[in-house]
């Protein structure tokens, strides 16, 4: 691990292997462990860089204000790098779709894996299987509330928690218990969006887009996906991954990895 400073913020990232350079943006719910599986496979042929998200992991959180998607980019230039492509799970997704609006001649191709996207609502079918799934949760309660989201987004609706491997579980509770403490802590600072938000801006992205889903992830995740598909000009949807929920790529990296190497070469 190293840490440099971005924007006035100690970031935590990892640089692996050499190449095209690729930065793997972390879902909400994790942070650049979640990449474990996509990293010795990606650094054969690239540069890999996983970062923490500001607040999260081991970076730090000053109470400024800031961007997630300015982050990324003084990561780049703290790096030396004049263009990179991204790979976003979930949140991360959403910071990568950000960065290539706010940043567009600095990232050259998007890899969007069960992605969130700024500014998306989400449906009342999501908001009554959360409240179906989860219910109220103590927000400074940080094990029940990654017990419940792992539950509302590893397991997914349309499986059991024993239909999943008990060692992601645990994994995903242990980073979520983090997640939770630092959007807690997220919620103190100002954190600026983009305006008008992505949602409303997705036909303006003009690199190469890749779409993915897992087929037990939340309903929402995947129309998202189609969404993202149908109005990005050139957009790949690859089919949803069987028997896959919202971590995709760390449930799955034999689906994923192969996918992810073909679209960045």
């Amino acid at each position: 691990m190293t840490k440099i400073e971005i924007n006035g913020a100690n970031l935590a990232y990892d640089d692996t292997g050499s190449g095209t350079p690729v930065v793997l943006l972390h879902a909400g719910i994790a942070d650049r462990r979640m990449w474990r599986e996509q990293v010795p496979a990606l650094a054969a042929r690239h540069r890999v860089i996983t970062v923490d998200l500001r607040g999260y992991g081991d970076s730090e959180l000053p109470p400024d204000p800031f961007a997630h998607h300015d982050d990324v980019v003084g990561l780049l230039d703290a790096l030396d790098l004049p263009r990179a492509a991204l790979v976003g799970c979930s949140f991360g997704g959403a910071v990568a779709v950000d960065t290539a609006l706010a940043h567009p001649g600095r990232i050259r191709a998007l890899a969007l894996l069960g992605t969130a996207i700024g500014g998306n609502e989400w449906s009342e079918e999501t908001n009554d299987l959360w409240d179906d799934l989860v219910g109220e949760t103590d927000p400074e309660d940080f094990a029940a509330g990654a017990a419940g989201e792992v539950r509302f987004w590893v397991v997914g609706p349309g499986r059991r928690p024993e239909d999943v491997d008990p060692a992601l579980v645990r994994f995903a509770e242990e980073m979520d218990r983090a997640a939770l403490a630092a959007e807690l802590a997220l919620s103190a600072v100002d954190v600026a969006e983009l305006d008008p938000p992505a949602i409303e801006r997705l036909g303006e992205l003009r690199v190469p887009v890749l779409v993915a889903a897992g087929a037990a992830d939340v309903p929402d995740i995947r129309r998202l996906a189609d969404r993202i598909a149908a109005e990005v000009p050139g957009a790949v949807r690859l089919p949803d991954v069987p028997d896959a929920g919202h971590l995709l790529p760390l449930e799955h990296p034999d689906a994923v990895n192969p996918a992810l190497l073909d679209f960045l070469s």
